[in-house]
């Protein structure tokens, strides 16, 4: 998909004539947007926090507008194309683990490909329509709030520490090394950072959390978060 016809379709809704002017309105530097563009690649999460109340966003997304049920003059419904990220196969149903991240000693052993270690497996837990996950821990903290409350499960799938794998505006289970012999494991936002290539941007949901820059290599592991569980009750 050509994202740079979302942006203008953005810039015509609300009558900008430069980029300078959609910048602004995002609230990012117009570095940024241009690397949108050249990236062909949008921070979806900034883009409905910044449009989801002001304009129709299948619109926005699609350029169709929407219509209701009771506005079709047919039952014959068209797929929607999925904004996923990712194009892996959906499982009808699968057996995820879930771990007991404090035994684990951190992030690492989790997603650094070396197998499910049963001893630290609390449980499984089946998910159906999922693409693939490699496993779920439960969520701690509040960088996520409300989004993601502590005691929420989250199923991931582990990737390779390395820019081109990396989806940017998506979230991750990232373990980031804080020296020689430990990694600090959190849940955030990962967006391009202003730094250059080498650094990424972690990002929370909770305002009350400041941004922070990384260098790559800090990362020693990173998992896509393929869904979270919370039970109520």
């Amino acid at each position: 998909m050509d994202k740079s016809l979302i942006l203008n379709r953005l810039k015509k809704a609300k009558n900008f004539n430069t980029d300078t002017e959609l910048a602004d309105f995002l609230d990012i530097r117009k570095s940024t947007l241009s690397n949108w563009y050249t990236r062909n690649s949008i921070d979806y999460d900034l883009l409905f926090s910044k449009c989801e109340n002001e304009m129709d966003m299948n619109w926005l997304l699609t350029g169709k507008e929407f219509l209701s049920n009771h506005n079709r003059t047919d039952l014959v419904a068209e797929p929607i194309e999925g904004y996923r990220k990712t194009r892996d196969a959906i499982y009808d149903m699968q057996r995820v683990p879930l771990f007991n991240l404090e035994a684990t000693m951190g992030l690492v052993p989790l997603v650094d490909g070396n197998g499910v270690d049963e001893e630290k497996v609390i449980d499984y837990i089946s998910i159906p329509s999922m693409p693939s996950c490699d496993g779920a821990i439960y969520a701690s903290g509040d960088s996520m709030y409300p989004l993601l409350k502590s005691g929420d499960m989250i199923a991931y799938k582990r990737i390779a520490v390395e820019r081109a794998q990396i989806f940017f505006g998506e979230m991750y289970i990232v373990a980031v090394k804080l020296d020689e012999y430990s990694t600090m494991k959190t849940i955030k936002f990962v967006h391009q950072s202003e730094l250059g290539d080498e650094y990424v941007r972690l990002v929370s949901h909770n305002q009350h959390h400041t941004p922070k820059d990384v260098k790559l290599s800090q990362i020693a592991a990173i998992g896509l978060v393929r869904a979270s569980i919370r039970l109520h009750n």
